[in-house]
């Protein structure tokens, strides 16, 4: 078996072929899915001018990708597997042009939105049909090794189209979104984190379809409920009402087990709602389209009911009062908007 190519550097990177000769794109793209994914023969009818571009974050325990291209079909050999199998797992969400797709006996269409597991250890075809203009996919790279369940359970998804919509199907597919559009703002360590909760909520994807979440580690189970919980918080900040007790009678946990699964992080659940309200306010009050709006308005928008509360909260979260705040940020100047090139 031939040994891996050799992993990039860059926790994130973004590349495309625009510079390439037309007639050297479609090799490029082959030579970076043979590299960075797997080896596959590719055809596509736009040979002659195969645009393409890879946004690529190097989450540590996993890696994640969105790619863009011309329309074209895919397949993985025996003969590939040979070659070389990264013995991985690759979790994608379609955008765009459907995917037809083939593995272990499975044959679906994926449309968009949709999610769907490939495994690089058994031969494949993909196909992204001619007609729908580019095509996207955002797919994240986990080792086999990494998912908590029975050698051979997860086989029975392989190209199977896979629940977007449910609780832990969306928050993925969000979260993986928003984690490939700020990747430019990660550090290191807080790449490796984000890495370790895609792995949680996969694993929890995959589970929840296998009817197999008993036999996912506690650790797993938390880490999944926690972001299922952040997630809700950041999704009702205007409601006044969101408190622990509303949180946890939603989540079907009890109000101390909720305190007690927050205990390892740096806030207490309170203090995460307080702070994150804060922050909408903060991005809300330096918004020049939002200036003719009264500050008690903005504070209202995000479930902060109370205005010599929410001033207090602000002048001790930022050093000085709403009003002020709003005044300094007019004065800043505009920033311009960036060079697309």
């Amino acid at each position: 078996m031939a040994h891996p190519p050799e992993p990039s550097t860059d926790a994130h990177v973004t590349v495309s072929n625009s510079d390439l000769l037309a007639a050297d794109r479609f090799d490029w793209w082959c030579d970076v899915v043979d590299r960075n994914i797997a080896p596959f023969t590719l055809l596509s009818s736009h040979t002659r001018d195969f645009r393409a571009l890879v946004r690529a974050v190097d989450l540590g325990a996993a890696q994640l990708a969105r790619f863009s291209f011309a329309p074209l079909r895919g397949i993985r050999s025996p003969a590939h597997i040979r070659r070389w199998d990264p013995e991985t797992y690759h979790l994608g969400t379609v955008h765009g042009s459907p995917l037809h797709a083939s593995q272990r006996r499975n044959n679906a269409t994926i449309d968009t939105g949709g999610l769907v597991l490939f495994d690089t250890s058994h031969p494949m075809e993909a196909c992204y049909p001619d007609g729908y203009g580019t095509c996207e996919a955002t797919i994240l790279t986990l080792p086999r090794s990494l998912l908590p369940l029975p050698a051979g359970r997860a086989d029975r998804l392989l190209s199977q189209p896979l629940v977007s919509s449910g609780v832990t199907g969306t928050l993925l597919c969000h979260y993986l979104t928003t984690v490939v559009g700020r990747a430019a703002d990660l550090a290191p360590a807080e790449s490796r984190r984000l890495g370790l909760i895609a792995v949680d909520l996969a694993t929890a994807l995959v589970a929840d379809h296998l009817d197999a979440q008993p036999l996912l580690p506690a650790e797993t189970r938390r880490h999944v409920l926690l972001a299922r919980i952040n997630a809700f918080i950041d999704q009702n900040l205007g409601d006044p009402d969101l408190k622990p007790a509303h949180i946890a009678a939603h989540h079907h946990v009890s109000v101390r087990s909720l305190h007690q699964l927050f205990r390892t992080e740096p806030e207490t659940v309170a203090a995460t709602i307080r702070r994150r309200r804060l922050e909408r306010c903060r991005a809300d009050l330096a918004d020049p389209r939002l200036r003719s709006r009264p500050i008690s308005a903005l504070a209202a928008r995000w479930g902060l009911l109370l205005p010599a509360e929410f001033s207090r909260a602000f002048r001790a979260a930022y050093g000085m009062t709403p009003r002020e705040f709003r005044h300094t940020a007019a004065q800043r100047p505009p920033r311009s908007a960036p060079d697309h090139k």
